[in-house]
């Protein structure tokens, strides 16, 4: 890590690193969920909330300021729901059983705004746009998150996939739509739309394809069964595995590196694999290296740092520091205590969120969430919740 970092306290969003990454990352291949409630908040009024954090447990969420770590309020809203940062300094996308519905997290309230259809997937965010893929329909919708803030849903572009799948799009700064191909027994590849939805180019030979991420000079990789494969100036290229099955599933890229993060997977009958090992994906050279962190970790632990560096939280405990150009790891930061996956890619696992110079980590085993500054490697604050939370995201603008 560029030794020039300096500690700091927690800042505020609007100095949030550029990062795209895979911001749904699915541990199983079905993202459905399974929320039932309309989203009612507690009745205690709410306390006013900076740069906040939203983390879903079991029956709603919880919104807490991000500097404090404080507990601001609680929405009910049963299931199983995700979250995601919408784009903004103020929203984060819910994903229920109904669709995605926007949450206004400075405003501590569920908003009237509604993306409706089954089984709500990946959300990217990528040069001003958010892109949300419902996998139920195959429906993409691109908007610009800054529009969230009228209240009313943002008019933008809309595209639906040849069949539904477990899928994943992103949309160009030139305003290519870049979108998976696939049914939902068998996913295949990529194709890339000009911005009226044409079809410019497409590549079939990334089996199992899931996830993206953008790297600098908008690299955009998808992940395959047997590598990984990247297109960028109007071009695909694959990426091969040195396995056969060689599966890379989830990813995180920094627009400021040309190298990606993905976690990285050989065993193709395993109920659930426990990984050792993540790849390091070069879109410049198109080279893949993979790294043996010596523990295991899960599709939550991945992050980038302010400085491009890769992050990983280990079961170990810590959050292990990875140059991203050389896989050599810088430092370990004690997180939490040891942990193991557990196999329903739906139940609680301690997660991994980053924003700014600041990493998030949730214990569930202990209802706990740490902020701890990643130039010292340092807790900040920490805070026991009354419940164990699942996912844990907030807001991040700049991207």
């Amino acid at each position: 890590m560029n030794k020039s970092i300096r500690s700091r306290a927690l800042t505020g969003t609007a100095l949030a690193l550029a990062v795209s990454t895979v911001l749904t990352a699915c541990g199983g291949e079905d993202s459905s969920t399974g929320a039932k409630a309309e989203g009612t908040a507690s009745a205690t009024p709410a306390a006013a909330v900076k740069d906040p954090l939203v983390a879903s447990f079991d029956g709603g969420l919880y919104i807490l300021d991000g500097q404090s770590l404080k507990l601001t309020k609680t929405i009910e809203l049963s299931g199983f729901n995700r979250v995601n940062p919408a784009g903004d300094e103020d929203h984060v996308i819910v994903s229920t059983d109904t669709g995605f519905r926007v949450l206004n997290a400075t405003g501590q309230a569920l908003t009237g705004i509604e993306y409706k259809g089954a089984k709500p997937g990946h959300v990217v965010r990528h040069a001003g746009k958010t892109v949300l893929f419902t996998d139920g329909t195959g429906e993409v919708n691109v908007f610009d998150p800054a529009d969230l803030s009228s209240g009313k849903k943002p008019e933008g572009r809309t595209y639906t996939s040849a069949e539904a799948h477990h899928g994943v799009a992103i949309e160009l700064a030139n305003g290519e739509l870049l979108g998976t191909l696939g049914t939902e027994e068998k996913r295949t590849g990529a194709l890339v739309l000009d911005e009226n939805n044409k079809e410019i180019t497409r590549n079939e030979s990334c089996p199992g394809v899931h996830g993206e991420a953008a790297a600098q000079d908008e690299a955009v990789a998808v992940g395959c069964e047997d590598g990984v494969l990247i297109y960028q100036n109007g071009k695909f290229t694959k990426v091969d595995a040195p396995d056969d099955y060689g599966r890379i599933g989830n990813q995180a890229g920094s627009d400021v590196s040309p190298v990606l993060l993905g976690d990285y997977k050989t065993d193709p009958e395993a109920e659930l694999e426990r990984p050792t090992r993540i790849s390091l994906i070069d879109t410049e050279k198109k080279k893949l290296r993979l790294v043996d962190l010596g523990t295991s970790y899960s599709f939550r632990s991945l992050a980038r740092g302010p400085e491009a560096e890769a992050l990983v939280l280990g079961t170990d405990g810590a959050i292990h520091v990875i140059d991203q150009n050389t896989g050599k790891t810088e430092k370990k930061i004690p997180a939490v205590g040891k942990w193991q996956e557990p196999l329903d890619w739906q139940q609680a696992r301690p997660t991994l969120f980053v924003r700014d110079h600041t990493a998030y980590v949730s214990d569930p085993s202990k209802k706990a969430l740490h902020a701890i500054d990643l130039a010292t490697g340092k807790k900040i604050t920490s805070v026991t919740l009354p419940e164990s939370t699942n996912e844990l995201s907030g807001v991040v603008a700049g991207h």
